[in-house]
């Protein structure tokens, strides 16, 4: 079942302005103790930094340095929290409107063919017969079996049927949707095939589901029949055994964008039902598969032909066949998956190289604005061409990063192994083979780089 379109569940969204409002409360209550944690940092530090003025003997040069190193711990963790969480929610934010989108593009597509169906039904020939049936009444306390008769209904299937049906699509000026326009033909034989003359009706209802239905004639071996009461179309025939009659009947109709005709699983007999549809993108429906279907014009003859007995227990015919949406639900899967992939190249960048404050606030923007230009490129053309187009800037700012310009070449495989290839990983297929090559890579150059400065620092010794 597809989720519902006003956004994914649990998650957050802050479009919405009690989602919003809730954030900013959260927000200022964090940054209320952020703002204690701070201030008493800066007590401390300045407490160290006057006591350090009159140290003589240096005992508090180590602390200072100690202090120093991991007020810069705390900072760096302070801004990459801060990041994380913001990176968090703005992509959180960003899958549930593209989920929304995906679902209203879905639900476009869909309502412009959804709807009901013109359906029409395979004509009834049916015959009264009297059969006996037994009953038990008490007379004077005593039970007693009377036979009776009672008038049962049966029925014939017409001994041939030949149905050729024409559709034209068009838009309803009033919706704005897709409907059909039906010229329906049809020629029935009716057989006895019973071994005495029998008293038939011949029942064809009109087609169900239509918005318009002109032109509704009945013709018996040439003969228009007209019905004795108003909408009741059966009509009285006798027939000797074996002796067989001809029912044609034709209409314009005007309904929805599907045409099926069903027979119930009643058998049907020398069966063939040909149904042109002048317009493109034309399919058959119910997976009863043509026997034959051929191109003419821009649109499709739909032919199938049964010559022994057949049954069809579901309504078959020809519907609309929509452009097909693939691959939905892949970019708010990368998005709620972002913030864990910054996470993994930048401790891979930490690894690498000596990374300042500014070096990690420049990465987190690289790195969300460019799933920020993937996640609205993506609506205009496949999300793989556009992550494509966008990396060559995203190697491009992200090569400078670092404090050590000689290890640029490795900021460049960190780069690629630890977000380019992570990010693919979630446009493609093979997800997790491409995610295990990206993590193959990123240790395999982490363990060179030890190997590396390990020899270079015994040949300094």
């Amino acid at each position: 079942m597809l989720l519902s379109i006003n956004g994914i569940p649990t998650i957050p969204d802050l479009t919405h302005p009690q989602e919003l409002q809730a954030f900013g409360q959260q927000l200022l209550l964090v940054g209320r103790w952020l703002l204690w944690i701070l201030a008493s940092f800066g007590i401390v530090l300045a407490a160290l930094r006057f006591a350090h003025r009159s140290d003589r003997t240096g005992w508090l040069t180590p602390v200072m340095f100690g202090y120093d190193r991991l007020l810069t711990v705390a900072l760096h963790s302070l801004l990459v929290v801060t990041i994380l969480v913001g990176g968090y929610f703005l992509c959180a934010t960003l899958a549930n409107r593209y989920h929304h989108w995906e679902q209203a593009k879905i639900e476009q597509v869909a309502s412009s063919v959804a709807g009901a169906r013109v359906e029409q039904r395979a004509p009834y020939v049916r015959y009264i017969i009297e059969e006996p049936y037994t009953t038990i009444t008490y007379i004077d306390g005593q039970p007693t079996e009377v036979e009776r008769l009672q008038e049962i209904d049966r029925f014939l299937s017409p001994s041939a049927s030949n149905v050729e049906v024409t559709l034209t699509q068009v838009v309803d000026p009033a919706t704005e949707r897709l409907i059909y326009q039906s010229d329906f033909t049809s020629q029935y034989q009716v057989t006895n095939t019973l071994d005495v003359t029998q008293d038939f009706f011949f029942e064809v209802p009109p087609p169900d589901g239509y918005s318009l239905l002109q032109d509704y004639r009945i013709e018996r071996e040439g003969q228009r029949l007209e019905p004795v009461n108003q909408g009741e179309y059966q009509f009285p025939l006798q027939l000797a055994p074996g002796e067989s009659t001809q029912y044609t009947v034709s209409y314009q109709a005007q309904g929805a964008p599907r045409w099926v005709y069903s027979a119930y699983g009643r058998l049907l007999s020398q069966f063939r039902l040909t149904v042109l549809a002048d317009f493109p993108n034309a399919d058959f429906a119910s997976g009863i598969v043509p026997t034959e279907a051929s191109l003419e014009g821009q649109g499709t003859r739909f032919t199938w032909q049964f010559d022994e007995n057949v049954s069809v227990r579901n309504p078959f015919g020809v519907f609309t066949a929509t452009q097909r949406i693939r691959q939905t639900g892949i970019l708010p899967r990368l998005l709620l998956l972002a913030p864990g992939l910054f996470l993994w190249w930048l401790l891979l960048l930490y690894l690498t190289v000596p990374m300042r404050l500014q070096d990690v606030a420049i990465a987190a923007a690289i790195f969300f604005a460019c799933l920020l230009s993937l996640t609205y490129a993506s609506r205009l053309f496949d999300a793989r061409l556009a992550w494509g187009l966008l990396l060559p800037f995203f190697l491009l700012f992200s090569i400078g990063l670092g404090t050590q310009q000689r290890k640029r070449w490795g900021v460049l495989t960190i780069t690629l192994s630890g977000a380019v290839l992570p990010v693919a990983a979630m446009l493609v297929p093979y997800t997790g083979l491409t995610l295990g090559i990206a993590g193959l890579i990123s240790v395999g150059w982490l363990i060179v780089r030890y190997f590396r400065e390990s020899e270079t620092s015994r040949n300094r010794t």
